[in-house]
């Protein structure tokens, strides 16, 4: 918040004061800050979705950034939050103008990967305020505190309150006001001279809050001046020379006399808002104060817009970076926390290759790349500098302070003087020691050490000899007057401020100010020593101060103002601040932009140098880093060193999220060296560590570092050697590390690339040869897992004839085995086997357990690649019992990874139990190693193992829920969502009214999930499923909620095919119900229908249809029924699905029996038996036949009375149970042919055939233990009345030929004919049938 944005409307009273300030994120990718893709923005959504509901993060962080979250609205991507006092929104603006608070939400809400990716994207988070909205806080807050500082916004006359005349401000001037209380009006004081006055509206706006915090911390006796201050110097800052224009002659031997037309080049800097410069006539060589309204600039002079600090403070503001240790920390750190063990222990074989490579290899005859002969011939170029080189190994354990030097050197000790009693006429040889030392017109560093100690300390090492105060001062007294005969002048201005030191330490403030007043004037030759001029200047303002003594102390600071500016390290004594916060506060009211930073960098360098008042240092740096930040042009000071002092000083304070952005902003600016780059990443180390709770242990480096590694590998020079190129290793194999533990694979094989290509022909090579051939096997081994096993051959041929002949070492067993490994990978499994078992050789020979163990596994997996399944299962339990024996750390993941592979392969084997084994043994494992990601692993293997190979629920539920827990410990949500979703079915699944409320809390849970992540589709579900659980607990009032709910959510998705599937899902839950299943076709017909219509979603209205016409059905709605049926059967035949035909005809034919069109009915069901296939190939279709005609002849005998007809299809029927061989059909329809030849068609040999096959099948189904009636036979066989005489003559709507055309297909295992002799009758003609 600048001074522009503080102007508006007068501050009033009356004003409506928001009380809440929205502050919008946005990605943004590129120097043009153009909006990211969409998934960069959905990434945001979904993190402010996740931390609206757990906003334990974000109120965390925004309490380090001095605000209070309100609230979350993640649609909008805004976080409302509110400030309590002005020093939060002083800090929060702060933090907004300087970066921290976009970097800040970038730690927060961005991906790991993003790091690693936005190395070659330049995507940000970009955060931005209503500042109107925050300048209208901004005045409530002042209101509230009942006074403020205001800029005048316009010239105004004020009642005088301690004057008679009227107090006059003009537009631009910075006073102190007071609201009205009681009807009185405001009150001002004016920060010149002190006056006061009233006026009843004051045209005003507040000062920016860190003037306002400033200015309220300051004493309100500091003033700046008598009067108003004016100069017509017409630059606010400037270097270079000018010009006097009066004759002045000097007052003291501080200033300078001048004539007009004298050159006076300004030494340091001159302010125009004071009154006093340092300067020296270019004549002489003089040097001394000298009045800014005296002089005016020359064309040599130029403004000082971009300069702040001088050439010499660049090389370190507060400290200095050696950076060769701090290239050795940054390697010993990258060294421990990289842990690149590829030199040194085996791989395990568990990538899975291609066919195809994507790359040839390197001695590939065709199409050979440029690129890979120079790589392959750098590498060899490497691998010959080494034979011979000895090496260079780096072993340091520093710290950030190890790499801090103080700016100063460490000053000496002053000589200690004795005292002696001082007797009248006392001989002055015992002063010659003093004045030799006191004497000179230059300043020495011994004098500097002597103007800076405290009274106490003065006395105590400084002299010896005297018991009391009192006689050291009456001692340097005599010794003073002793100079003055002898007129050595500077040992008598030196005494007297000795003298004035002591007497002021006693509270002699009087008879100080008269020594120090002396020493002012007794010089003749001019102040040559400016750093006893600045003492003296600095111990009379505080006397002056204390007296009240106003004009003298106004004097006092204006020409300690100009020696500070002119000489900073004048003032290296200083016992308080005061003047530099003169400095700062003259500079604030002139709105000299350029001289409040200088004095802001006084105060912070002030505050630095007491070690127990560092947290003061932070508001001036941040002050002088955000007036950096708006400046139109760069400053030549080290921004980047300030960033990273800031950096320091919020880790001491706790502020570790600050720090980290602090840090980070140091390595971004363009003034940034690789001391400064390096630094930055061990603080982001450091804090890193302490934010998430990390031990030292198991600590690595994470993604965020990665810009660091980036940035400081382009720092340094390709031609750099010795350290330079052991920082450049470590660099590189960290930053590649972090690319493949996020499958970034082809990043990190460039940077190797890159790496290698840029190594300097030299004869030493810097690292050693384990360092060498671990970082060529690293990049094998990155060819591996990219699937160019041919490539990874190449680079360990070569490491591997680079090793000694004529005896083995470890690493050889490492290329050996990493070579099997690239061998198996092309499928050249022969000579792999080959590569391991020289391996196995090596390890036996050195004894080495760990790295036989992954050998035999190796073989093991390689057996199983070749099918030998026996012999694999040998070498991995010899790999197991290996792995179980060994007692050093560091080998779990392998034996984990060998575990779960052997117990795939006893499940393949069906050895259950010993499978179970293996996976439980692996889960014990990772837990005890506190390995997440294999915990995950192995309890999924027991889920799938519970829950499909051999089925136990319990195990299956318990293994269920820990694998939930460790979703939830690895923060992957939506993995942890779905895994409650599956618990939630298989509780549903067991079908009891506990397991159904189980089900209900894990479907809620999950339902809260995805609604933080934002998944529409899974949240709309998940609310369905609740409803569909509440509505097997039979609590219907809640269904219809979740229900409408889920269909709410449903239709935001906006996806079509989406709503139709969860409509039609709606609708199920009531159409598999047992009780009102009227509500399904609500969301079949009313619902889902009209929008599958107008989608064209054809196979779903075939299924709407279809499900309306059962519900119908089930209803008794025949009508509406048929209409469904129909519309389903015209879908079906435009589709040509015959099984839907013949489901749609079978459901027609169903609802005209039930609407007792039998004709119709009749057709339908023989319209259905057309689309039956031929030949039959399973009983469930015979069954069907037997069913479909047996339908057919109760509609012929009992609905149309046509027993003829009846018969018939009662024959089909027969036939078609007798291929079925269903001998209850049989009896049935055998008792129903008995009836209507014995009763109607009057065939008494086909009756008593019929009743006594009948009577067969009922003595057979009688001895089978099934209890049947004899009346079930002989019932149809009593004789029925005769029909009347006019009762009607029913035929057959059915021709012969359609008769002849359904019928049943039998099959070849008995042969069946039928005999038509006459078109009134039909006869099933049954070869071989027994009596």
């Amino acid at each position: 918040m600048d001074a522009a944005s503080l102007k508006g409307t007068p501050l009033t009273c009356e004003e409506n004061i928001p009380t809440v300030l929205p502050v919008k994120l946005d990605v943004v990718r590129g120097p043009e800050r153009l909006p990211a893709n969409e998934e960069f923005k959905e990434m945001l959504q979904g993190k402010l979705r996740i931390l609206q509901v757990d906003s334990t993060e974000v109120h965390a962080l925004f309490m380090e950034l001095s605000a209070h979250v309100i609230s979350i609205n993640c649609e909008e991507n805004v976080i409302f939050v509110r400030f309590q006092t002005f020093e939060e929104i002083w800090k929060f603006t702060t933090y907004f103008t300087t970066g921290f608070l976009g970097q800040c939400m970038e730690n927060l809400l961005l991906d790991e990967e993003f790091w690693l990716s936005s190395l070659k994207e330049d995507v940000a988070i970009e955060v931005s305020i209503q500042e109107e909205t925050l300048n209208l806080i901004y005045k409530g807050i002042l209101m509230q505190d009942g006074s403020l500082f205001a800029i005048c916004c316009a010239d105004q006359m004020f009642d005088s309150s301690t004057s008679g005349r009227d107090l006059h401000l003009e537009q631009g001037d910075i006073a102190h006001f007071e609201p009205p209380f009681l009807g009185s009006g405001w009150t001002v004081l004016c920060l010149s001279d002190g006056a006061r006055g009233t006026a009843p509206r004051p045209n005003l706006e507040p000062v920016i809050p860190f003037h306002q915090w400033f200015l309220k911390s300051c004493a309100e006796s500091i003033l700046v001046g008598e009067g108003k201050f004016a100069c017509d110097f017409p630059l606010q800052f400037a270097r270079g020379t000018c010009l006097a224009t009066v004759d002045y002659h000097a007052e003291g031997p501080y200033e300078l006399s001048m004539a007009p037309g004298d050159r006076i080049i300004i030494v340091g800097l001159l302010v125009s808002c004071f009154d006093w410069f340092t300067g020296r006539k270019e004549a002489t060589g003089e040097v001394g104060l000298v009045k800014t309204s005296l002089v005016k600039p020359l064309t040599d002079i130029y403004g000082s817009a971009n300069v702040v600090l001088e050439e010499e403070e660049e090389e370190g503001m507060f400290y200095s970076l050696q950076e060769d240790k701090v290239i050795e920390e940054a390697i010993a750190l990258l060294q421990k926390k990289s842990q690149n063990d590829t030199g040194h222990y085996y791989k395990l074989d568990i990538v899975c290759c291609q066919d195809s490579e994507r790359m040839p290899s390197l001695n590939s005859s065709s199409q050979v790349d440029p690129q890979q002969t120079e790589l392959k011939r750098n590498m060899q170029r490497i691998l010959d500098q080494g034979k011979d080189s000895s090496d260079f190994i780096v072993t340091m354990k520093r710290t950030l302070e190890d790499s801090l030097a103080p700016t100063e050197a460490t000053d000496p000790s002053p000589p200690c003087f004795t005292v002696y009693p001082t007797v009248e006429g006392n001989n002055t040889e015992i002063f010659i020691p003093l004045f030799s030392f006191l004497e000179g017109q230059d300043c020495k560093v011994e004098f500097s050490v002597l103007y800076g100690l405290s009274s106490e300390l003065l006395a105590s090492t400084a002299f010896s000899g005297h018991s009391d105060e009192e006689e050291l001062i009456s001692f340097l007294a005599v010794a003073r007057e002793a100079a003055r005969k002898k007129r050595l002048f500077w040992s008598q201005t030196r005494l007297c401020f000795l003298l004035g030191k002591l007497c002021a330490g006693r509270s002699k403030f009087s008879q100080a100010r008269v020594y120090f007043e002396e020493a002012l004037i007794v010089p003749q030759e001019g102040f040559r020593d400016l750093k006893l001029l600045g003492s003296i200047y600095s111990n009379l303002a505080t006397i002056y101060h204390l007296q009240k003594n106003t004009e003298s102390f106004f004097s006092v600071m204006e020409r300690l103002a100009a020696l500070q500016l002119g000489i900073p390290g004048c003032l290296d004594s200083l016992e308080d601040n005061t003047v530099l916060k003169y400095i700062l506060k003259k500079a604030v009211l002139s709105h000299n932009k350029m001289a409040e930073a200088w004095a802001c960098y006084l105060l912070a360098k002030y505050h630095w140098a007491e070690s127990a008042g560092r947290a003061q240092v932070v508001p001036y740096l941040e002050r002088l880093l955000v007036l950096s930040t708006e400046a139109q042009r760069p400053w030549t000071f080290s921004v980047s060193n300030g960033y990273l002092t800031l950096a320091r000083l919020y880790s001491e304070l706790s502020l570790l999220h600050l720090s980290v952005s602090s840090a980070r902003r140091a390595s971004l600016e363009p003034s940034a060296k690789l001391s400064d780059c390096l630094n930055s990443m061990v603080l982001v180390l450091d804090n890193y560590n302490q934010l998430y709770g990390i031990s030292e242990q198991e600590a690595s480096i994470p993604p965020e570092v990665a810009p660091f590694l980036h940035q400081a590998l382009s720092l340094i020079k390709a031609q750099e050697v010795g350290q330079y190129q052991v920082l450049s290793h470590q660099l590189t194999v960290s930053l590649c590390q972090l690319f493949y533990k996020h499958k970034m694979l082809e990043c990190a094989i460039n940077q190797m690339h890159i790496f290698i290509n840029n190594t300097p022909p030299l004869h030493n090579v810097p690292s050693s040869v384990s360092e060498r051939s671990s970082a060529f096997i690293w990049l094998a081994w990155l060819h591996i897992d990219n699937n160019q096993p041919n490539f990874a051959l190449d680079i360990l041929d070569s490491v591997l004839s680079s090793t000694p002949e004529h005896c083995t070492t470890p690493l050889e067993g490492v290329l050996h085995n990493m070579r099997g490994v690239a061998l198996r990978c092309t499928g050249d499994l022969q000579r792999a086997a080959e590569s391991y078992q020289a391996a196995a050789d090596i390890c036996q020979e050195y004894e080495d357990l760990s790295n036989w163990a992954v050998t035999q596994a190796n073989l093991g997996l390689l057996c199983l690649k070749a099918g030998a399944k026996r012999l694999a299962r040998g070498h991995l339990i010899e790999a197991v019992q290996l792995f179980s024996g060994l007692d050093e750390e560091g080998h779990e993941a392998n034996f984990i990874t060998v575990l779960l592979e052997l117990g795939d392969l006893y499940l393949k084997q069906q050895q259950i139990h010993y499978g179970k084994g293996c996976f439980e043994w692996a889960l014990l494992v990772a837990i005890n190693a506190n390995l997440l990601d294999y915990q995950l692993t192995a309890t999924r293997k027991l889920c799938h193992l519970y829950g499909c190979e051999s089925p136990d629920q319990a195990q299956f539920i318990i293994y269920s829920e820990h694998q939930v827990q460790l979703l939830r410990h690895t923060g992957d949500r939506q993995q942890e969502g779905e895994a409650l979703e599956a618990i939630s079915q298989l509780f549903l699944s067991l079908g009891t009214e506990r397991a159904y409320q189980s089900a209900l809390d894990y479907t809620k849970i999950s339902l809260g999930i995805f609604i933080d992540l934002g998944c529409r589709e899974k949240e709309a579900h998940g609310w369905l499923q609740a409803g569909k659980i509440y509505h097997l607990l039979g609590q219907t009032e809640l269904v219809d909620l979740y229900v409408q709910v889920a269909q709410d959510v449903a239709l935001r998705t906006g996806d079509t095919t989406f709503i139709l599937q969860l409509l039609e899902a709606a609708g199920d839950i009531f159409f598999n119900s047992c009780h009102s299943r009227d509500k399904a076709t609500i969301f079949y017909r009313d619902h889902a229908m009209p929008i599958a219509v107008k989608s064209s979603s054809v196979r779903t209205r075939l299924r709407l249809c279809n499900k309306l016409t059962e519900v119908m059905l089930s209803l008794k709605l025949y009508g509406e029924a048929v209409e469904f049926a129909q519309t389903a059967l015209d879908i079906s035949i435009t589709l040509g699905e015959r099984l839907n035909e013949r489901v749609a005809y079978h459901r027609l034919a169903s609802l005209f029996h039930c609407l007792e069109q039998y004709e119709l009915a009749e057709h339908y069901y023989l319209k259905t038996l057309t689309h039956c296939p031929t030949p039959l190939q399973f009983d469930e279709e015979t069954l069907y036949y037997v069913r479909v005609y047996q339908t057919l002849g109760d509609i012929m005998f009992y609905d149309l009375k046509d027993p003829f007809d009846a018969a018939g299809y009662y024959h089909l029927a027969l036939a078609a149970a007798m291929d079925l061989g269903n001998k209850r059909a049989q009896l049935k329809l055998c008792t129903h042919l008995a009836t209507i030849y014995h009763n109607f068609l009057i065939d008494r040999e086909l009756s008593l055939f019929f009743y006594q096959r009948a009577r067969g099948f009922a003595a057979e189904l009688n001895n089978s233990a099934t209890p049947l009636l004899l009346c079930t036979v002989l019932i149809p066989l009593i004789p029925s009345p005769a029909p009347p005489t006019d009762a009607p003559v029913f035929h057959s709507l059915i021709s012969l030929p359609s008769i002849s055309a359904c019928l049943f297909p039998l099959s070849s295992a008995r042969s069946f004919s039928v005999f038509v002799p006459s078109p009134s009758s039909i006869y099933l003609l049954i070869p071989s049938l027994p009596a």
